[in-house]
């Protein structure tokens, strides 16, 4: 599934190993309608369950029909199978165990007569005929005299069981071929001759004396195609059409097995089976007692080494894969290439040999001995692991070999926020604030849709990272402070970055999840203005903090002064204006006038109205 360039989605098949893209089977059309001047710039996946492209306009093209479950009763996921169906899928959130994931939509109804390629076999194999099961899936079966190359690939090429050749045969052609007739089947494109008129009959011999000839089909008893091999596309056709297909066959040749045309098996192979059944049947008891002796033996062996383990040993309960450190130092280069530090190490690029994932990055810890730093590293591993999000950094993996701890996260080719935002030309407005929806949904998953509720506490442009798409990913949960389900807030040491720090760390106050939201308040500012929190050499003494510079525009009717220059930001001012009226709330200094991160998401994507901010003023002094 790929979103081109030019805002159209579309399905296609690839010719692995090259690169060759298909023909699409499916697409949404924007670039050529009625709106292509809109066209699409990104797939979204809403919570409700709907599929859609959305166009630089917001308007937006819908894939899925009317969905008439609720995001409150009801969990939903998009697949994209190995055989090409895109299907939208429901289950119950209150599931009784018993309930399973129903399918609502998907594309195409019928992969199988889907439009056929012209330079690959098709959904099936070579030689190969499509058909669809009971779930709509597809089913890829060998005709007779054929049989599969891999027969561990049920979806792979057919071969035939016999040589099909212009050289001299042995005999007349009616005494060595057959035909295998096969009704309303047929395997589009690949035709080397057209004959018309020409019955049946006509075009059964022109097939069977033409040594070239795999199989003929006839169509309404008034038009011949020969075809020869590789056959591709095999599928059924429609019954109107009046299609026989004659396929030439050695005769003698039995069928091999195969879903789409069933085994005849003989009795001295029935025999065979039942004499072999009733052998195994006598060795299975046996082999069950010994199977069950060794596994009370293992259970033994495990409970007395579980004994054996100290008592301060902490497991890591995550599935994420355990890399040694002479692994990870040779997928660095030994430690080669960095591409940032911070205050728990240093981050290097990486390659993995054998992996889905090639490109990632290494995150080497600072080397510590006591214990506290080890359970912090731990509980690291172990949230992160359980944490996934499209706006969060996904770790892949983690070592922990004796002194040297490393995370590895994957690689985002487009770096910081802070490279992207502050060096070189100015980004689009439409992408400052795409990477602001980003991010905020990313905050929002953190302390309220996480299986554990975390604060980041250092949220800063530094740790937004941005993918090939420039899409935000929050980064570098090694700061974090982790919330048990029963507990609202925490005391700790003050964490963070000057100029993104809320006021309660510096008056011995609980820290709560809006330290995250103060911080996101003063990022959306720096998106807006496209420019730093903190600019000491500003010349304008007025200008040299943001967020009070930002206030006062606000409340002088000045916003043009903040997106000063850019065309795009001065066209939507209605949206920067929004912009600066979330980031003033969420920059309050009183922590309980700053909105929650689903209040801020709610408004910046337009579904609360925003009311008048207060001053972001401190606290009266009775209240330090």
């Amino acid at each position: 599934m790929v979103l081109q360039s030019d805002g159209d989605l579309v399905l296609a098949t690839v010719n692995l190993p090259s690169k060759h893209v298909n023909d699409p089977y499916y697409e949404i059309v924007t670039a050529g309608d009625s709106n292509s001047s809109s066209p699409g710039f990104q797939l979204v996946f809403n919570e409700s369950g709907y599929l859609f492209v959305l166009r630089e306009n917001e308007e937006r093209s819908v894939l899925t029909p009317t969905i008439t479950g609720s995001a409150k009763d009801l969990y939903y996921r998009a697949t994209l199978d190995f055989d090409g169906v895109f299907t939208l899928y429901s289950h119950p959130k209150a599931s009784t165990g018993n309930d399973t994931w129903t399918s609502l939509w998907s594309e195409t109804e019928n992969i199988c007569t889907s439009t056929p390629v012209d330079a690959s076999s098709g959904v099936c194999g070579f030689n190969s005929i499509c058909s669809l099961n009971a779930d709509k899936r597809p089913s890829c079966g060998c005709p007779r005299g054929y049989a599969l190359v891999d027969p561990s690939n049920q979806y792979g090429n057919c071969k035939p069981n016999f040589t099909l050749s212009c050289e001299e045969e042995p005999g007349p052609v009616e005494d060595l071929y057959e035909f295998e007739v096969l009704t309303n089947v047929g395997w589009p494109l690949g035709d080397y001759a057209l004959l018309e008129p020409f019955t049946e009959d006509q075009c059964r011999q022109s097939c069977l004396h033409d040594c070239m000839c795999a199989v003929a089909i006839s169509r309404e008893g008034i038009k011949c195609w020969k075809k020869r091999l590789p056959l591709t596309n095999g599928r059924p056709v429609p019954s109107h059409f009046g299609a026989k297909a004659f396929l030439k066959v050695r005769k003698g040749d039995r069928p091999p097995f195969c879903p789409y045309f069933p085994n005849q098996e003989n009795k001295n192979q029935e025999t065979l089976i039942l004499a072999l059944s009733v052998l195994l049947g006598m060795a299975v008891f046996f082999i069950f007692i010994l199977v069950a002796a060794t596994c009370l033996g293992f259970y033994f062996i495990y409970q007395k080494r579980l004994k054996l383990l100290p008592k301060n040993e902490v497991t890591v309960e995550t599935n994420l894969r355990t890399f040694t450190y002479k692994e990870l130092a040779n997928a660095t280069n030994m430690f080669k290439e960095e591409l940032g530090r911070g205050s728990l190490g240093i981050v290097y690029k990486g390659t993995l040999p054998t992996s889905y994932v090639s490109q990632v990055a290494v995150k080497r810890l600072n080397t510590v001995v006591h214990d506290h730093a080890e359970k912090e590293f731990k509980t690291e591993v172990h949230v992160i692991g359980q944490t996934h999000h499209r706006n969060l950094v996904r770790l892949l993996g983690f070592c922990d070999d004796g002194d040297n701890r490393l995370l590895v996260c994957e690689y985002l080719s487009n770096g910081s926020l802070a490279s992207f935002l502050f060096c070189g030309s100015r980004p689009s407005w439409s992408q400052r604030t795409q990477i602001a929806l980003g991010i905020a949904r990313g905050l929002l998953y953190l302390p309220e849709e996480c299986s554990t509720q975390i604060i980041h506490c250092d949220i800063k442009p530094q740790n937004i990272l941005l993918d090939e798409h420039y899409n935000a990913k929050i980064s570098d949960f090694g700061l974090e402070k982790l919330l048990s389900m029963n507990q609202s807030h925490t005391n700790t040491a003050i964490r963070g970055t000057k100029g993104y720090v809320a006021a309660e760390w510096f008056r011995n106050l609980p820290i709560t999840v809006k330290v995250d939201v103060y911080s996101f308040g003063v990022l959306l500012l720096e998106l807006t203005c496209c420019r730093r929190s903190v600019d000491m050499e500003s010349d304008m003494e007025e200008r040299a903090i943001l967020t009070d510079w930002a206030y006062d525009c606000y409340c002088e009717g000045a916003l043009d002064a903040l997106v000063e220059n850019d065309i795009d930001a001065l066209n939507d001012i209605g949206k920067v204006e929004k912009f600066v009226k979330v980031a003033i709330w969420c920059i309050q200094e009183d922590p309980s006038l700053r909105p929650t991160m689903r209040a801020v998401s709610q408004m910046l994507e337009v579904v609360l109205e925003i009311p008048f901010p207060s001053c972001p003023c401190p606290y009266p002094y009775h209240m330090l």
